[in-house]
């Protein structure tokens, strides 16, 4: 880990410093995101829009929280949860645990059918594999600048592809701006609870401080950079997802066209575009739909076994220094493993249906855990009272709680109602 010297910070440019927050945005925003914002698009025009940017702001406010939690107090948002009581310990390990598991065999399945949709010389599951190993491959020393230039590559090919893809369009302007006026067409209740609270990610908004952490802004001198990092993060991905929703509302609502739900409803909108603007357009479509699925694996292998490392050392007993809590240590590479493996076997299985159902159900409940935890650790003693909650922070996060709470409720209906 390199750390940058907390005198200089402010003398090296700002541009320089950015990072940690275009990877949580580019790890949040994967293939089912985008999907779901240009079904949104597909149904309702820019009838959404003001959802969209209402999913980013609320991520900003979120991920500000768990970024201002880590560089007040030089704590990771673990050792945060874990002040509240060993419940969390209860609710987090099996969380990380199923979920891994799922999101694996999830992630290479959506980066294989991209990858395959662009060369066909592979099948979907050999695709998966290989994007599998190349996650564990890339993130398995921790080395954070590697990771991030990698990403940075990532995040330019998935902004410029659908940045253009929406250009192709030639989006109506006085619809797009009239969509930022907040409404709620018929129906759409439950399409607008999805993409505000699908816009940027979930469990990686927590993996935010840790990757701080990595890149070497550790204290609170690096408040105000952080900050502009993660504004900037969500500028960036805000445009990206609103180029999404042009697609989907010029492309798919004004032709009438259906496409499917699934991570396949990506490869529709690249075969509506080939056919309508020429090979070269889908062409570029898949690239960022390969880019934006694989930009999320990589970065759950990174983020997300930095967590679990924190995790089981802190269960341990371990110090907050200790190797084994930290990028290359055993339970950092101990979870890439979990990543990657068991998830291969399950690409050639049916679905493990009652471990879906649990996926379903601890997935559904972990945003509105991060926000009321944020809520609760920023208002306390735990953190120095000049980086607590704002009465303006506070009403937004105790919105955006609600706003997940009432996602979660509809999920795990869902859930228990396919279960039965």
């Amino acid at each position: 880990m390199t750390v940058i010297d907390d005198k200089s910070a402010g003398a090296v440019p700002r541009w320089r410093l950015i990072g940690p927050g275009l990877v949580v945005a580019a790890t949040g925003v994967g293939a089912a995101d985008l999907v779901a914002t240009m079904i949104a698009g597909s149904k309702y025009g820019y009838a959404l829009l003001w959802a969209v940017v209402l999913g980013c702001l609320m991520k900003v406010v979120l991920v500000e929280g768990a970024g201002r939690y880590s560089l007040a107090t030089g704590r990771t948002i673990y050792e945060g949860w874990s002040s509240l009581g060993r419940w969390t310990h209860a609710y987090f390990g099996p969380y990380l645990i199923i979920w891994g598991f799922v999101y694996g065999a999830a992630a290479m399945s959506g980066t294989g059918l991209a990858a395959h949709a662009l060369l066909p010389v592979l099948s979907v599951k050999a695709w998966g594999i290989i994007a599998g190993l190349f996650g564990l491959a890339l993130v398995w020393t921790g080395r954070y600048g590697l990771f991030e230039k990698a990403l940075s590559i990532m995040v330019l090919l998935m902004f410029i592809s659908m940045v253009a893809a929406a250009a192709l369009t030639v989006p109506n302007l006085p619809d797009l701006a009239a969509g930022l006026v907040p409404r709620i067409p018929d129906g759409s209740l439950l399409n607008i609870l999805s993409v505000a609270g699908g816009v940027g990610g979930t469990i990686t908004l927590a993996a935010y401080g840790y990757w701080l952490r990595e890149k070497g802004w550790a204290t609170p001198a690096f408040m105000r950079v952080m900050r502009i990092d993660n504004s900037v993060a969500y500028v960036v991905t805000g445009i990206f997802v609103v180029s999404t929703l042009i697609v989907g509302a010029e492309l798919l609502y004004s032709a009438g066209i259906a496409v499917d739900t699934g991570d396949k409803g990506m490869l529709d909108i690249g075969n509506v575009l080939e056919d309508r603007y020429g090979p070269a357009a889908g062409t570029i479509f898949l690239i960022g739909f390969l880019s934006a699925a694989l930009s999320s694996l990589v970065g759950v292998w990174h983020g997300v076994s930095l967590m679990f490392a924190d995790f089981a050392g802190h269960v341990r007993k371990a110090p907050e220094d200790a190797p084994e809590r930290m990028a290359g240590g055993i339970w950092y590479r101990t979870y890439i493993l979990w990543l990657t493996f068991p998830p291969i076997i399950a690409l050639f299985l049916d679905q493990p249906v009652y471990l879906i159902l649990a996926y379903g159900v601890l997935g559904a409940l972990f945003m509105p855990f991060l926000a009321i935890t944020l809520l609760w650790i920023l208002n306390t003693d735990r953190v120095p009272r000049e980086w607590r909650n704002r009465i303006s922070s506070n009403v937004v996060m105790g919105l955006c709680a609600l706003a997940f709470l009432a996602l979660a409720v509809h999920q795990v209906r869902v859930v228990i109602t396919g279960a039965l």
